[in-house]
């Protein structure tokens, strides 16, 4: 959502607001324009604050970006070497439990032909 957007959305909430409590209130003239006037100068501070806090979240939102970009890079090469690291390491395990599995699997062809022959 744009800040535009946003600050019009306010705007116009807080006349619709202002509005209401004009028609609906029971005082006079005078307590009404000082109540308007209290509200303008408290609705422009909270306006300013929010402006601050917006700038602020831009700017933030900013830097953590450019850091995304210097960190992410480097963290994703990291990872690829632990994986890499990884596979390494267990490259000789790999290849002995493929040796017995297959012994296992001979073991089990052997097996059924020795059954078979039994059967016979």
């Amino acid at each position: 959502m744009k800040a535009s957007t946003f600050m019009y959305g306010l705007l116009a909430g807080s006349v619709t607001a202002a509005v209401t409590v004009l028609f609906s209130t029971p005082q006079s003239g005078r307590e009404i324009r000082s109540s308007v006037k209290s509200a303008s100068t408290d609705m422009k501070l909270k306006l300013n604050d929010v402006k601050g806090k917006i700038s602020e979240l831009k700017d933030s939102v900013t830097h953590m970006t450019k850091e995304a970009k210097e960190l992410v890079p480097d963290a994703v090469q990291d990872v690829k070497g632990s994986i890499e690291q990884w596979q390494r390491s267990t490259e000789k395990n790999k290849q002995r439990l493929e040796k017995e599995i297959s012994a296992i699997q001979q073991s089990l062809a052997e097996l059924e032909q020795s059954i078979a022959a039994q059967q016979k």
